[in-house]
């Protein structure tokens, strides 16, 4: 009995050691673990801001917008990512793309502008929906099965196939169409100046917290 006790008093020694030094650990660190299971995306109704940097401001940015200036907050481990200027000629047979566009009265979408993936970013955000950069738009994150030059309306262009999980749509893509690509990015690229597409979302205090940035490069402004 006296063996079996000790042993049992061992173990409890042990296991308390363990314990205490994990949470000196989790202390020493700022509790990142506790932190990281809490953490959670920030709430509120989804809003897009569009326009360019006034100022930097702490965590929070001072966006000049089409209707005035907006104050942005940026959570720590908010994703930012760069928008580069990309060739019309970038765009071929297995690229991935997303483009925001019109229909037009044949049926087809005809672009407003046109942002190409890097091969890691295959996937994000695929199929076709409302969105809201004109009324009436939409966006669609595709695969180009097919590029052909053609004419709509005696407008000479190109016309994209693409594909995306339960669908098809066939784009055109006049001359003079923004055409972008995205690139990696941190908050080294947010200065003042710089545009951005930012979207948000507004809390029931009024607060507009970004979910995600994208910042122009070498003064593009991110047509999305």
């Amino acid at each position: 009995m006296k063996t079996q006790r000790l042993i049992s008093s061992r173990i409890f020694t042990a296991s308390f050691i363990v314990l205490a030094g994990l949470f000196a650990s989790q202390a020493a660190h700022g509790g990142n673990s506790v932190q990281l299971a809490q953490a959670e995306p920030p709430k509120g109704k989804p809003v897009t801001i569009r326009g360019k940097i006034s100022a930097v401001e702490g965590q929070n940015l001072k966006v000049t917008t089409s209707s005035g200036d907006v104050l942005v907050r940026l959570p720590q481990d908010v994703r930012i990512g760069g928008v580069a200027a990309a060739k019309l000629s970038d765009i071929t047979s297995g690229s991935y793309i997303g483009t925001t566009a019109e229909k037009q009265n044949d049926g087809n979408l005809k672009a407003l502008e046109v942002h190409i993936f890097p091969e890691e970013g295959r996937g994000t955000g695929e199929g076709h929906r409302p969105w809201d950069l004109t009324p009436g738009s939409t966006m669609t994150n595709a695969n180009v099965e097919k590029v052909e030059q053609t004419s709509v309306e005696k407008v000479q262009g190109q016309m994209l196939t693409l594909k995306y999980k339960g669908g098809e749509a066939k784009v055109f893509i006049p001359p003079g169409t923004p055409i972008v690509k995205n690139v990696p990015g941190d908050r080294s690229l947010l200065k003042p100046g710089v545009g951005v597409f930012i979207p948000a979302v507004r809390g029931d205090d009024g607060t507009i917290t970004a979910t995600r940035i994208a910042a122009g490069v070498n003064g593009i402004m991110p047509p999305m």
